[in-house]
């Protein structure tokens, strides 16, 4: 609010405005309908940041952000075919990658803090930033790295689109999509505007076949066949106004994305193969639900030797998840009958503020600003009774209705250093304060935490083609939602034992180091190589307590900060048309990352790797175009290496082939493209292994995980076909 005071008088007493912004605007036109092949920017921030414009992705009609970050370095996804949801960058799990929009934290559903990036629509997006390393005024939570995606806006845009296309499942099933959006400026140029609106609808038909065995691979149990269709519509919009003062800036801005999805699955159950000796169904319908919401107002503005700027903003995820399961004996389903009814609500609101002052000399820059948040999320999962095959009355578990408030102040400092052309050195310290209080009917806990993250980069370029950088930075890693909860959930992680969340847990921090190298291939090449390592303190495992469980055999389990490990790797990039060779109109891509990591297993005390961690993972393509045509086409590969997951008495691996993705596209005049795409051309097949250790104890099971005496066995395959799309788009 102190900021609002100090620049609104800025702004009320500002001169005529400036229209350079809008001056520079780019025709939408030159973006939607264009020859040109688009690469990776190389950009000038002082932190290692990777910058791909929406060019870059959109001949191969991505419809989300997911399906834009296949072509990203080092991102996986450990989802069902077809589906890119929960981004992984460097192969860690998905909450450990911050995602950002607009430079500002997007909350989202999940347990874990993560966001899923299949619900923002490639159309809204004007870029995407991977930061692989903060900077002292930038959020310290992507330990993985953070993934930044810029909206599209007034001031860098002119003109308008519409679109209107369909997407193509191989059973000739089509959901139509739709999108129109504007940008423009006053007559005097000191006001740009955007506005865009987009229908997506979806579909995505997986068949799974599961082969179980008993003991490993043993003898053969059973084979069940499932049915899984996804089938939803994403509304979204957003907008955005600025005006340009004579001594400042401000912006108003808002995003909106509504989903509406029903999953329904059918699973039948054989004691022969292929289909003999039925067993029983079981049949899941989930209707969800989801809504995100965000306002934003920013503004930079001259005050005395430097700028004053501010940013208030609020953001909001709410989500409806409604589960049937209706369960029988007979292949008809004549005897089907509701089993389980579960109802899921979460609504998660962030009140966010920052003010910074920043000032310039030739040499060195100075910025120094706090941010704070304030964070409540109010989650319930309520299983309810089932009598007769109809629901009854609500049965919440311990802990299954809870709330949780987070507040935090984070002031920070920086310093840039720039003593020549060639070097730039830029120093941080933020210092990150969290007051957290978990409310249940288990009763209320508070937690604070204090964090000093500081950071370093450098950027050396002894030519105008050649870029050397380094960074050192701390970054953190909040707990997940689920383990605060202060519930304890019976027969977990074994039959007689218990687990008990825990409010108290710290957060996960890190020390990472970035070196890398990048040089500029002629006028629009790019060839980068860069190492990571991550040295992470505080993992959060399950350890056993010495008290007792309800059933009186086995023990308490907690989740605490007890372990370690480390990652590291190495990542490669290259993006440049093949000039060198006499192909101009032809583009190339490729990137390539080597993964590794060690983590102790907190129940075998043996060494792992981060959970679903492949050691590679890579993207090939091309992209060419032929003038006299005025057409294009290009083709791009996308493939990962095999994760693998340890719990207390499972271990999972999952492994997927290759994606190949192509497209055609035919331009009439400077205004019109007409666009066919094809995905998962491959056909590809998701298999997961599954082994299942028993025992009455953690003792028993970890003896005969050791013994390598497995109880269970399954083989799961899943595909979905390959899904075609076909656009048009006309720009005004």
């Amino acid at each position: 609010m102190l900021a609002c005071a100090a620049v609104a008088p800025l702004a009320l007493a500002a001169a005529p405005a400036l229209a350079e912004d809008a001056a520079d605007a780019t025709p939408v036109a030159e973006l939607i309908v264009t020859g040109e092949i688009a690469f990776r920017d190389r950009t000038d921030d002082v932190n290692p940041t990777l910058s791909y414009d929406l060019d870059y992705f959109q001949r191969f009609e991505p419809v989300s952000v997911g399906e834009m970050l296949k072509r990203v370095p080092g991102v996986t996804f450990t989802s069902d075919v077809l589906e890119f949801d929960g981004v992984s960058m460097r192969g860690l799990p998905p909450g450990y990658t911050q995602v950002l929009i607009n430079g500002r934290r997007a909350p989202g559903g999940e347990g874990d803090r993560s966001f899923f990036v299949d619900r923002i629509p490639a159309e809204l997006v004007e870029r995407i930033e991977i930061i692989r390393s903060p900077r002292a005024d930038q959020p310290s939570d992507g330990m993985a790295g953070s993934l930044n995606v810029v909206l599209k806006e007034g001031a860098t845009l002119t003109g308008g689109f519409v679109k209107a296309g369909a997407l193509i499942n191989e059973d000739g099933k089509a959901r139509p999509s739709g999108a129109i959006a504007y940008a423009g400026a006053t007559a005097s140029g000191d006001t740009t505007y955007w506005a865009g609106l987009n229908y997506q609808g979806r579909r995505n038909p997986k068949k799974k076949v599961s082969y179980r065995y008993e003991g490993e691979f043993a003898d053969f149990d059973n084979v069940e066949y499932q049915s899984d269709t996804r089938d939803g519509v994403d509304i979204s919009a957003n907008g955005e106004i600025a005006h340009q003062f004579a001594t400042g800036r401000l912006r108003l801005s808002g995003l909106i994305v509504d989903t509406d999805r029903d999953e329904d699955e059918t699973s039948l159950t054989y004691n022969e193969l292929p289909r003999g000796d039925f067993d029983e169904f079981e049949i899941q319908a989930e209707r969800i639900q989801q809504r995100t919401y965000a306002l934003d107002l920013d503004g930079e503005f001259d005050a005395g030797p430097g700028k004053l700027g501010f940013d208030l903003g609020w953001s909001r995820y709410d989500e409806k998840t409604r589960t049937n399961v209706d369960v029988g004996e007979e292949e008809d389903f004549s005897d089907r009958e509701l089993d389980e009814y579960v109802e899921l609500d979460i609504d998660d609101q962030e009140w966010g503020a920052g003010a910074y002052y920043k000032w310039k000399s030739d040499l060195v820059a100075v910025k120094a600003g706090v941010d704070w948040l304030k964070k409540t999320r109010d989650g319930s999962e309520v299983e309810f009774d089932v009598d007769d095959g109809a629901v009854g009355d609500p049965d919440p578990g311990p802990g299954a209705v809870y709330k949780i408030k987070e507040r935090r102040i984070d002031p920070y400092v920086r310093l840039t250093f720039e003593p020549s052309a060639m070097w730039t050195f830029d120093a941080g310290l933020r210092y990150e304060t969290t007051k957290r209080e978990v409310e249940s009917d288990q009763g209320s806990v508070s937690k604070d935490a204090n964090e000093l993250n500081p950071s370093l980069h450098a950027t050396f370029r002894p030519t105008d083609v050649d870029q050397f950088r380094a960074s050192v930075a701390r970054t953190v890693r909040r707990p997940d939602y689920g383990l605060l909860a202060p519930y304890v959930a019976e027969e977990e992680p074994a039959e007689d034992d218990d687990l008990r969340g825990n409010p108290n847990l710290d957060n996960e921090t890190a020390w990472g180091l970035d070196i890398g190298y990048e040089r500029r291939l002629g006028a629009r090449g790019v060839v980068g190589i860069n190492f990571f390592y991550r040295d992470v303190e505080n993992l959060i495992d399950l350890v056993a307590t010495s008290e007792v469980s309800s059933s009186g055999l086995g023990r308490v389990y907690e989740p605490r900060n007890i372990g370690s490990g480390k990652t590291y790797g190495i990542e490669l990039d290259l993006s440049t048309p093949l000039d060198v060779i006499g192909l101009p109109n032809t583009g190339v891509f490729f990137n390539y990352t080597w993964l590794e990591s060690e983590v102790k297993d907190p129940f075998t005390g043996q060494d792992r790797p981060f959970t679903n961690q492949p050691s590679y993972v890579y993207n090939v393509g091309f992209v060419h175009t032929v003038p006299s045509w005025n057409a294009s086409f290009g083709a791009s590969l996308y493939d990962r290496d095999m994760g693998f997951e340890s719990g207390l008495d499972e271990e999972v691996t999952v492994d997927y082939d290759a994606d190949l993705e192509a497209f055609v596209e035919k331009r009439f005049g400077d205004r019109y493209v007409v666009r066919l795409a094809a995905m998962n051309l491959l056909d590809k097949e998701k298999r997961e292994t599954y082994r299942t250790f028993d025992g009455d104890s953690v003792d028993e099971i970890l003896a005969n995980r050791l013994a390598r005496d497995v109880a269970e066995s399954e083989r799961e395959s899943e595909r979905s076909g390959v899904l075609y799309q076909v656009t048009f788009r006309a720009a005004f």
